[in-house]
Formats: C-alpha cells, structure tokens, sequence
C-alpha cells in the first residue's frame, strides 16, 4: 500500500503546506522531475538551428506597437542597447516623486500572518461568492453535512481560481458575468472524517461535482466596487468533472484520444484542475487543464513502452491516484483506457454568454499543465497565445492562428470566431543569454553587462490546417506533436525553465510577461544549473521575464528578452526590481497568476510565500520613471494562496483559495476560521475590493 506522506512538517517547495501538494498538483515536487531531455542552456553560443539573418533580423526588428502605434523596444539582443532604457536609468538613481505609479497609489500592506484578508487604509472588501453557493435553479443552500452531488453541481465549486468579467450591457449594464475556473478539492476539508485511503462514491460524485468551472451573474453596487451574486439567473451555469465537453482541431477523432466509451474520439466527460486562463476578444474565455496527470493511475502497470515512457513524462502516477477515483470510473485507470489521459492537459474555450453551448477543448494549442492562456491580436487580427508549463525545468509555448477574427456580433461573425483557436502554428521558445556562462554562477549576481538578457527564438512544433496537418518534428506525427507536445518540445531543444506559469501580454505594449514561480531543483547533481533567464540555483523565489518580439510580424522566429524581476528579499543582494531602489518595494515571493491594470501596471498574485509571511497580491509599474515599483495591495488567510486577481477601474477581484489547507488542518481541526468565522468550515471564496470613497483604484 502506498505510504501516505506525513501531515506535520513542512519540507515543501515554495512553502507550500504537504496538504496543499498532495491535492493540488499530487506531489509533483516529491516526484521525479518528468523532463530528463538533455535540453542544455546555450549561453552565449548561437543555436544551430538559427540562421544569422534570422538573429540579424531579431536584433534589428524587436519592437512592440503600442495601443497608440508607436513602439516600445527592449533593445538589440548582444548589443548595448539591450541595456534598461532611460526610464529604468532614472529609477537607479531613484529619480520621481509622488506617492506612487498612477494605479498604485495606495499605502503598501505590510507583510503578516493574520487569518483574514488585509487590505489597504481607505479600501473595503465584501465576499462576492463561497464554495457551495447555490448559483443554478433548484439549487439548495450550502449544508456540509449534507452535501449531494446533485447539490453540488448546481452550487459554486471548490478552490476558486481565474476570474472573468464579462459585461452583459444593455438594462443590465450594472450586471456582469463572473466566470471562474475551480481548480481542484481538498477532501480533507470538505468532509468530516474523511479517509483518504477508503473514499466513498458519495464523497467521489461530490468531488466530481466540485471540479470544473461556474459562471454566476453578479450585480455591482452603484456606490462601491461590492459585487453581489445574482443566484438562480437564467446565465448562471456550473461545468463539472462530468460535464460534455467537445474535442477540437487537429487531435479530435484522432486515434490517440478515442476510448471505449467515445469511439469518435470527439466526446470527453468533464474537464479538470483549471487553474487560470484567459479573456479573448471576441467575448469567450479560456481555461487552462494543469495538473491533470494527478487523476490518474496506474501507468506502472502498463506494457506497452512507449505509452509508459509518455505517461511518466506527464508525471502520471504509477500507482493509485490520490482520490482513488479509478476505483469508480475505470476512465481513470490507464490499463483498463489508455487514452483516457491523452483527453485532457488542453486549453479549453467556454462561451458563458450561451448556457447551452458545449465547451471545445482546443488541440491545436497542445497539450501540457496549462497555467494560463491570454491571446492577443496581432494587427491584421490573427489571435496569439502564450502558454507556460507549470512543471519544474518545463517549457513556455505560443500559439499563432492563421484566421482573422470578424468583427461585430452577426452570427457569421461568432461562429467563425469559434474556429480562430482550431487552426494555426504552435512553437515552444528556445533563449540564449548574451552573457558569457562564466558569468552566470548561480548566485544571482548580475553579469557584467547590468542584466540578465538575451535573444530567443519561436521554434514550430506544427502546424493545424484544413489542408492537412504538419509537424515540424522529425519522428513525430503532427498528430503525437499535438497530443504529446512536451515530448515534441524536448526533441526541438526548448529551454527549461523554472516553472512557467501565468503569461500575459501587455495590453499596451504587447510585451509579454512570465511568470516563473521557483525551482528548488535547479543545480542539484543530475539537473540544470543556472543560465541567464533562470539565474538562480535552488531558486525558491522566482522571477518575471518580460519579451518582446515584432508585433507586426508574430509568425516571426525571433524575440527579445530580459529579466523584468527577481524575487525574494529586498535585501537580497540576488534580487532585482527592474533598476528600481530596492529599499521602496515590497518583499514578494513565488509569483503565479499575473494580469494588468487599466493603466497598463502588472498584478503579480503569490503562491507559496518563502519569506514568512501569508501570499498577497502586488502591483507593479512596467514602464516610466517608477518602472519596479512594486507595491504589495492585500494578502490573503492562513494556508491559502491568492489566485485569479483582476483589476478593473473601481474594483479589484481575488480568488481566495484553499484557505486553511495547512498540515494537520482537517474539517474537526480547522486551521482558518475564514470566511464565515469561528464554528464555520473553511471556504475558498470570490472577494471584491474598493475604496471606500468611490474612487478609482489607485488614483
């Protein structure tokens, strides 16, 4: 029998609780890392596989358009002009006054431990919405101690993550759509005397019915930023674990993916660990399947060798599942379907303005631990998706359509914008340093140009198109490309990085920004060592990359890059805030979820806090005299992490999740008394923040 690991201690990468990895990501971090490519970091070496027009051409063309049409360039790759323009030199020399960036003048929340969420003098909170919320018709009240799965799936589910807010307009115009992803559950929280060695069906359909995603109409107060769900409304919707979800692109009807209860291979129940994701401009939202391979078991006891060797490179366990849900649906047992994994790790498209549509899980964007996917138009209107793998010394990806959205709300128009994500080229990136390697000792010290910077390049993995797919991988079908794209990303020499997770464009700039969350494992023997994008070996803290590449031309092979931040103590001498003044930001560790404010500042959400203190949520300044200037906004309850932050004008939003999931807790010996307070059990829930004199955040 498998030997559960121990509920007291904490040895955990990132600071994370043992009770926080066994359920959210099945102990990934005690597991063999699932990359064992021999992917080594070039340094200053050129690529083979480059073309010196292809890195003239980068050097030459990196720039960015801006929402005003004039560009923004990170500078020349190998050149002096890589270095940080004259806004990051004025900010060295701590040029600026005033009480911050426009967006981030707010006092800073100082770091804590309290079981609540702090926020900023003059701000206010409300909790828009709770695990077990009844959002759908016939819905009964949240009761833990009688909880159905039928209850379930008409109420808010567990372990809330991204947010969307779509507006709905018209004599609605103080309604919104509030759609969230969530991610996964936590049985030891959610039932009383639960055993984790013997779950029952009930608990199982439950959990089932817990997963997945919920739209809820939310309605906003005239005077404040406070949202108010709007239960039972004909929009609400909850998908869950065994909801119809539909196969899109080039894998569906694939032989790779058809099983013995969908022989079409077009067909999947449910979709699961939907952690973050994305808006797209044509009104639909996008959600990212990440630790799928924890659902699964038994790969040990398959024979067949190359469906073993790709099953451990998804970290799909060898054994029994956490959940134990393969002793109930034989899909999650990978002798009895082999395939059944093969359906899920995708990005999925939810339309939440139409409850009746079935949800597409787009293939075409590969199949990995999806963190995230924000799209972004390029100037003849083809959509771009960046992607990032949240796997220690796993790989960051893009995505470039070859369709042009329509414009307007014709039905001609929605329905071809449904078929933007279907067809196009997906490339994983590959980064060179443009110091030399002996200048990059692991330490953190800055080499001796003044950054960590570089050139990169977008190789293909393959193409989706009517006219036949092609892969760009030799020995792989574009077919294996699009199921098994980690494989295919190893054999192109992508570069491993420290756990990418969240991407997001700037809606401004276009620069696009990386979230990198830590990785204990870098320079232990056997494993990577330190290079110029991931300069730290046993990187616990984590940095943010910012690229740029030619807007114009996104297809393009080329791109620019430097490290934006590096986390950790402000003392650090390691730690670097975009040539800010150190002694003016806030501490910030392991950053996860980003996303951007009106005024074009990053939001950087934590999980895993290595400094002592409870996760949070930071804004920062991305360009300007104040460019660094990172500031911490509210920090979240005890053993929970801040998820799914969204900032509009006169709101910010959080997903509080998995408070009180701390080593020991269980629902007879809670760790958190948050939401509800004492003599309550524990719930992730939705929270809106405001100021309380109504005016805009930040201002």
């Amino acid at each position: 029998m498998r030997k559960l690991l121990p509920l007291i201690g904490n040895s955990h990468e990132g600071g994370r609780s043992a009770l926080t990895c066994r359920f959210r990501c099945g102990n990934a971090c005690f597991h063999e890392v699932p990359n064992t490519s021999d992917n080594e970091y070039v340094g200053d070496v050129i690529a083979k596989a480059w073309s010196r027009r292809s890195m003239l051409r980068t050097a030459a063309v990196v720039t960015v358009a801006t929402a005003a049409g004039s560009a923004v360039a990170l500078g020349a790759p190998g050149s002096s002009a890589t270095a940080a323009p004259a806004a990051d030199a004025k900010n060295a020399s701590g040029h600026g006054t005033g009480d911050g960036a426009r967006g981030l003048r707010f006092k800073p929340v100082a770091p804590n431990t309290d079981d609540k969420v702090t926020v900023p003098e003059g701000y206010e909170q409300n909790v828009v919405i709770r695990w077990g919320d009844p959002i759908v018709k016939g819905a009964p009240g949240f009761h833990p101690d009688r909880q159905t799965a039928a209850a379930q799936a008409g109420q808010f589910g567990y372990n809330n993550d991204f947010l969307a807010l779509l507006p709905l307009g018209g004599p609605y115009e103080r309604q919104q759509l509030l759609v969230a992803n969530h991610e996964y559950t936590d049985e030891v929280l959610m039932f009383k005397g639960y055993d984790p060695a013997n779950p029952t069906r009930e608990q199982v359909e439950i959990a089932w019915a817990a997963h997945g995603l919920g739209v809820v109409v939310v309605q906003e107060d005239h005077r404040s930023g406070k949202l108010t769900a709007v239960t039972r409304h004909q929009l609400n919707r909850r998908l869950t674990a065994t909801s119809e979800f539909r196969l899109s692109g080039p894998v569906a009807g694939s032989a790779l993916v058809k099983t013995s209860a969908d022989p079409s291979g077009t067909k999947v129940l449910g979709t699961l660990n939907n952690c973050s994701g994305g808006t797209t401009p044509w009104g639909t939202t996008l959600h990212g399947e990440e630790n799928f391979n924890q659902y699964f078991a038994n790969a040990g006891k398959v024979t067949d060798p190359t469906q073993a060797a790709r099953l451990k490179r998804y970290g799909v366990s060898s054994g029994e599942s956490e959940r134990k849900w393969e002793r109930f649906d034989k899909r999650f047992d990978c002798v009895q379907e082999p395939n059944e994994a093969n359906r899920f790790g995708y990005v999925v498209e939810l339309d939440p303005y139409d409850p009746h549509s079935v949800p597409r899980k787009r293939t075409a964007l590969g199949r990995f631990k999806h963190e995230g996917a924000q799209p972004r138009l390029t100037e003849d209107g083809r959509p771009v998706v960046y992607m990032g793998d949240d796997e220690r010394f796993d790989y960051f990806y893009k995505f470039v359509s070859s369709k042009r959205m329509m414009k307007g709300d014709s039905r001609a128009a929605k329905e071809h914008n449904l078929t933007l994500l279907d067809e196009g080229t997906l490339y994983v990136a590959k980064l060179t340093g443009d110091s030399p390697a002996a200048e990059v000792d692991g330490t953190g010290k800055h080499p001796t140009d003044g950054e960590f910077d570089g050139s990169g390049v977008w190789i293909k993995l393959a193409t989706a198109a009517p006219t036949g797919n092609v892969s760009h991988v030799e020995g792989m079908t574009a077919e294996e490309v699009f199921v098994f794209t980690r494989l295919a990303a190893d054999k192109a020499g992508a570069t491993k990085m420290d756990r990418p997770e969240d991407i997001e464009p700037s809606p401004r700039t276009g620069r696009v920004y990386v979230a990198l969350t830590n990785n204990t494992d870098r320079g232990k023997p056997g494993k990577a060592g330190a290079d110029e994008a991931n300069p730290r070996n046993a990187n616990k803290h984590g940095q943010i990359l910012e690229l740029a590449e030619n807007f114009d031309d996104p297809a393009g092979d080329g791109f620019a890059w430097r490290l934006f931040l590096v986390a950790g103590d402000p003392k650090d001498p390691s730690t670097y805030f975009a040539g800010f003044p150190k002694d003016k930001v806030s501490p910030i560790s392991c950053p996860d979820n980003v996303a951007f404010d009106p005024h074009g500042n990053l939001w950087i959400s934590t999980d895993g806090n290595q400094l002592g203190s409870h996760d949070g949520l930071f804004g920062v300044a991305t360009a300007g005299e104040r460019r660094g200037e990172l500031k911490q906004f509210l920090t979240v309850p005890r053993g929970a992490e801040t998820c799914g932050p969204l900032i509009q004008d006169k709101r910010v939003l959080v997903a509080v999740q998995h408070p009180g999931e701390i080593d020991g807790a269980s629902v007879e010996k809670p760790q958190s008394v948050w939401p509800d307070g004492p003599g309550k059990i524990v719930r992730p829930a939705v929270v809106s923040v405001w100021r309380k004199d109504g005016r805009n955040i930040g201002v």
